[in-house]
């Protein structure tokens, strides 16, 4: 990819594809900045330069409807604070007045369009719209990681309409981070992964089989792989019609030397509730109708001295439930391990992130990814179109 710092900026209008998709409550406030300030350095960097910024995102589904609770508003607002300076707003990102607005921009200057998923061409990514928003600037950088796993206008589409195009700082550091991690780790590498469902990371496990030297596995797709090798985990989440896909990781492992650890114990609990009875249980002494909620502390603690000697740690996906403070416990000792080892760690965006923060280790791994299903899709092989757009 070509970087933003290739690219003479100065007296130029540089278009950047932010995501600033933030958590909102109800009163239309911003819970959550983190993404704001992960874009404050490449901000500053093209003000220092003498660029006229231009910042495009997309907020939450208005399905291609405006609707003033996905307005950008107030990330408009809140970069303004956070950069002491004013972040001009249009209500609109193509037009006559969006153009007006642009060609108004003195350097330095910063203007951010209105949500571009107010127009449904954004997803289907339609020629016409994407050269709409191109004709808005001289030159395209790509920031926003999180969506680059899309082929949408702002994303794709527009490449093809500039005379140049760049990766911002975010998305360089997105992309190295897993390349370093994955293709080019300090051994061994351990891939930590859990979450719901085997069918939501199929691809990427059986891809992370080329690279690691240990996989650990928790979390409700953990139930998958127990049954595929007889272990009736009784009321747990099962997807059946994956049982011999499940069996077949666990053999190409084995085949690959890769050792593959499965959960040993559980967290029971009468039902999916936060104040539900639980108790902890050897894995083939699941009670009927109960369901496993979390791993055990037994296949935590094994899971924590799996991860102590890694040189490079993947994570995504949590081992439980942990969203409920009473079954974070397998999630918690994990996430302590991995804060606390010497090993290089990158833990996937998405609830693999929330985890982090609500565990208390996000200042303590080595980078937290700013999106879930970009890092997964990754995660699978696949390059990303929004960085395949940018060679």
């Amino acid at each position: 990819m070509k970087s933003i710092r290739d690219i003479a900026v100065d007296n130029k209008t540089v278009f950047v594809r932010v995501d600033y998709n933030l958590p909102m409550d109800d009163e239309g406030n911003i819970t959550d900045d983190n993404r704001i300030l992960a874009t404050l350095d490449m901000i500053r960097y093209l003000r220092d330069k003498g660029a006229r910024l231009i910042l495009a995102s997309h907020l939450g589904r208005p399905n291609g409807v405006r609707d003033d609770k996905f307005s950008l508003l107030p990330a408009a607002s809140r970069l303004s604070e956070l950069l002491e300076t004013q972040v001009q707003f249009v209500d609109d990102c193509i037009g006559q007045t969006v153009k007006e607005r642009v060609s108004a921009l003195e350097n330095g200057q910063i203007l951010m369009l209105e949500n571009l998923r107010f127009y449904n061409e954004e997803k289907k990514n339609d020629p016409t719209f994407a050269a709409s928003l191109a004709e808005l600037c001289d030159v395209y950088v790509n920031n926003a990681f999180a969506v680059s796993h899309r082929d949408q206008a702002s994303v794709t589409g527009i490449t093809t309409h500039v005379k140049e195009a760049a990766a911002g700082f975010l998305l360089e550091k997105e992309v190295r981070s897993y390349y370093d991690s994955v293709e080019n780790p300090k051994r061994p590498l351990v891939a930590v992964i859990g979450g719901a469902k085997v069918s939501s990371k199929l691809a990427a496990l059986e891809n992370m089989l080329n690279f690691v030297d240990r996989m650990v596995i928790g979390g409700a797709m953990a139930n998958t792989f127990l049954k595929s090798q007889g272990v009736d985990t009784k009321g747990s989440m099962i997807e059946s019609d994956l049982l011999d896909t499940a069996a077949d990781i666990i053999r190409k492992a084995g085949e690959k030397g890769i050792e593959l650890l499965l959960p040993m114990d559980l967290v029971a609990a009468a039902a999916f509730d936060k104040d539900a009875s639980y108790r902890v249980v050897a894995c083939n002494e699941m009670p009927d109708e109960w369901m496993a909620l979390d791993i055990g502390p037994k296949t935590a603690k094994s899971y924590a001295e799996a991860i102590a000697d890694a040189g490079t740690i993947v994570w995504n996906g949590p081992m439980g439930v942990f969203e409920m403070e009473r079954f974070r416990n397998g999630t918690q000792i994990v996430a302590d391990a991995i804060a606390g080892s010497r090993g290089f760690s990158v833990v996937g965006g998405g609830d693999t992130g929330l985890a982090a923060k609500i565990c208390g280790i996000a200042d303590k791994v080595s980078y937290i990814s700013t999106g879930g299903g970009a890092f997964l899709h990754m995660m699978e092989g696949k390059k990303l179109p929004g960085v395949a757009a940018l060679e």
